[in-house]
């Protein structure tokens, strides 16, 4: 078996949107990503998936025939630029503004932008201000 590098953060191991229109998703996906610096991790024919993103047709047997309903997801981006970035290149792929770039009042310093993707989840990108972080990823081998 060829050895696999995953990247991956500390509470969710992976979440799996299940979408109508794949084609749609994966235009929107791949431009607020790459926004991201966070690159497609793979595809197939009912799939594609990026780091802790899994985003499939409801054909797909892992979807079992439903779709997944609304949800909401936040994207952690590294500064204010690639926020705006997130949104700008969302608008251009097919998303809907759901809150343009902006200081929210969650808490000082955080800065962040909402999107609906093409099948109305509400889909954001954060900053939270100046932080440190321990290490970029976590990265499992198998």
């Amino acid at each position: 078996m060829e050895t696999q590098e995953l990247h991956r953060g500390r509470l969710i191991d992976h979440i799996q949107l299940v979408v109508r229109d794949l084609p749609a998703s994966r235009r929107f996906y791949e431009a607020v990503l790459q926004a991201l610096d966070v690159p497609i991790g793979g595809t197939g024919g009912d799939f594609f998936w990026a780091d802790e993103l899994f985003v499939s047709t409801a054909d797909s047997p892992a979807a079992q025939g439903k779709l997944t309903g609304r949800h909401h997801l936040a994207f952690q981006a590294k500064d204010h630029a690639m926020v705006d970035a997130f949104y700008r290149a969302g608008l251009a792929a097919g998303g809907t503004d759901n809150g343009a770039p902006g200081e929210r009042l969650y808490h000082p310093g955080y800065y962040a932008a909402f999107l609906l993707d093409p099948d109305g989840n509400n889909i954001e990108a954060v900053h939270h201000g100046p932080h440190t972080r321990s290490a970029a990823s976590v990265k499992i081998t198998f």
